[in-house]
């Protein structure tokens, strides 16, 4: 099995989209008012808008995005007006990561965890 795509709920779509590609992924649907899906720069899995009038609670979804020179990648998000909630910085989980809100309040982490990134099978026995 392969994970293909995530889909969150957003309030709106077009402002979530303006988001979104500012953190550079690349807009391959826009079907307003309802619907949007991304390309990530690398890999093949996507990543999707769906029109929501429910309110969202905040922390309900995480999503991690990884890249490989975290800091570099965060200060160019930075330099584009990205507010972060929390700078690079080194977990005891041994990534590092960056943690910033889309406009719905979706948790977004931007880290960068290499090999660490899966724990050996062993490790979860």
């Amino acid at each position: 099995m392969n994970l293909n795509q995530v889909t969150v709920s957003v309030s709106d779509v077009e402002r979530s989209i303006s988001f979104y590609e500012q953190l550079g992924l690349k807009l391959i649907v826009k079907s307003l008012p309802h619907y949007a899906r991304f390309e990530c720069p690398q890999g093949d899995a996507t990543f999707s808008l769906h029109h929501c009038d429910e309110a969202q609670k905040e922390n309900a979804v995480w999503i991690y995005f990884e890249v490989e020179d975290i800091d570099r990648h965060v200060q160019q998000l930075i330099d584009k007006g990205i507010i972060f909630e929390t700078l690079p910085e080194d977990k005891p989980w041994l990534w590092r990561e960056a943690r910033l809100k889309d406009p719905d309040y979706h948790l977004l982490i931007i880290y960068h965890a290499g090999e660490k990134k899966r724990p050996a099978v062993a490790d979860l026995i």
